[in-house]
């Protein structure tokens, strides 16, 4: 089963297959071969025969102004058996499937990977890395990164959860403790393991022809959401705090400097939130 980044992706890779199918049950079409295709020309009073047809028709669908070159260059030909016609295939990010989403580097820099990772920094010449935690739940988490620091260098990220420093287990331990660990580790290697933002998570969704997505925020805060806008269909979700859009850090910066980051973003955009209740008690000194 496919994974999709947004509805938009799926609902568009789905017209995309049944075109296709189209195409295959009413115009025989040649095998590809060496993974190369050639369009065909539509026929006339069907809704295409090419194997990815046209989407002009589809105009402003769910809002969205799509251009079918521009489709067409988010999907990959997979040849098949030699009885087949080819698929509609693309694997971005996770595997996911995406048709209109495409390429796009902010929901490649905005990812939440599973598992652990290990972090190696050293200090700069003050004797610090740049990194502020706070201890939640028995757990350790990054509060803060200063910008241009060893951590920010290393990607550490806001709500990043520190589970060792230097070998030590951190679950239980007060911010002080840990703070302590980092202040006596040596200058030139610090390690830790790291998980992935575990209280965040990212929504993509598509600017519409008019250039939203379908929300509105205070103080950074998500406070309504427009009917049938891209930011509803996709799961945005009300007080919830924008962590980062595209990858990029947002949190302490005023509305303006947000809705300036929002209105020059590419058509995909993608949204880190986090919970308003964890988030206030994750930035409280």
């Amino acid at each position: 089963m496919s994974l999709y980044p947004s509805l938009e992706d799926l609902k568009v890779d789905k017209v995309i297959k049944a075109q296709a199918q189209f195409a295959q049950t009413a115009t025989p079409m040649p095998a590809i071969t060496e993974g190369t295709y050639q369009p065909q020309p539509a026929t006339a009073g069907m809704p295409g025969s090419s194997l990815y047809p046209n989407l002009e028709e589809l105009g402003d669908y769910m809002g969205l102004a799509l251009n079918s070159d521009e489709v067409q260059r988010n999907l990959a030909l997979m040849p098949v058996a030699d009885n087949q016609v080819a698929v509609p295939f693309s694997a971005g990010v996770g595997g996911m499937v995406r048709p209109v989403t495409g390429a796009d580097v902010g929901i490649r820099r905005a990812e939440i990977r599973p598992g652990l990772r290990e972090v190696i920094l050293c200090k700069d010449q003050d004797g610090k890395v740049g990194l502020r935690l706070r201890a939640i739940d028995n757990g350790v988490f990054v509060q803060l990164v200063q910008a241009n620091s060893p951590a920010a260098l290393a990607g550490l990220r806001f709500g990043d959860q520190v589970l060792q420093i230097n070998g030590q287990n951190c679950a239980g331990w007060s911010v002080d403790k840990a703070h302590k660990a980092l202040k006596a580790a040596a200058e030139t290697r610090i390690e830790l393991v790291v998980r992935d933002r575990p209280f965040q998570r990212t929504v993509t969704m598509h600017k519409d022809s008019s250039g939203h997505v379908g929300f509105i925020y205070k103080s950074g805060k998500i406070t309504s959401l427009v009917k049938d806008g891209s930011a509803a269909r996709n799961g945005l979700l009300t007080d919830h705090y924008i962590c980062e859009i595209n990858g990029q850090n947002v949190i302490g910066l005023k509305d303006s400097q947000i809705k300036d980051i929002l209105s020059t973003s590419p058509t995909a955009m993608t949204i880190t939130m986090m919970p308003k209740f964890i988030y206030e008690h994750m930035i409280k000194r």
